[in-house]
C-alpha cells in the first residue's frame, strides 16, 4: 500500500469537502419574509434549503471522517475494517478514502 499517494488522496479530498461546505453554507443562508418571491417559489425555496441542509450534515461528517482517517494512516492497522478486522481493499480506499469498513460490513 502506498501511504504516500493515499494520503495524497485524502488531502484532495478533505478539500474538495471543504469546499462543498463552504458552498451548502452559503445556500442555506435564511430566507428573508420579506423577499418578494411569491408563494410557490418561498416554499421551493424552503424545500431547496432543507435539502441543501442535509447535504452540509452529511459533508461535515465526511470531513469528520477523513480527518480521522488522516490521523490514523501511520497506525499499523491503517486499512483494516473496523469490523470484521479484514483488509478493506485498496481500490475502495482510494474511491472512498473516508471507508473504515470494508464493502461487506458497509452493509
Amino acid at each position: 500500500m502506498d501511504k504516500a499517494e493515499i494520503k495524497q488522496t485524502i488531502l484532495d479530498e478533505i478539500s474538495k469537502t471543504e469546499a462543498s461546505i463552504v458552498h451548502y453554507k452559503d445556500l442555506t443562508k435564511p430566507i428573508a419574509p420579506n423577499d418578494a418571491i411569491g408563494r410557490v417559489s418561498r416554499m421551493d425555496a424552503i424545500n431547496n434549503k432543507t435539502i441543501n441542509e442535509a447535504s452540509l450534515r452529511q459533508a461535515e461528517s465526511k470531513l469528520n471522517t477523513l480527518k480521522i482517517v488522516l490521523s490514523k494512516i501511520n497506525d499499523d492497522d491503517f486499512g483494516v475494517c473496523l469490523k470484521c478486522k479484514q483488509t478493506i481493499p485498496i481500490g475502495r480506499i482510494f474511491i472512498r478514502p473516508e471507508s473504515l469498513f470494508c464493502v461487506n460490513c458497509a452493509r
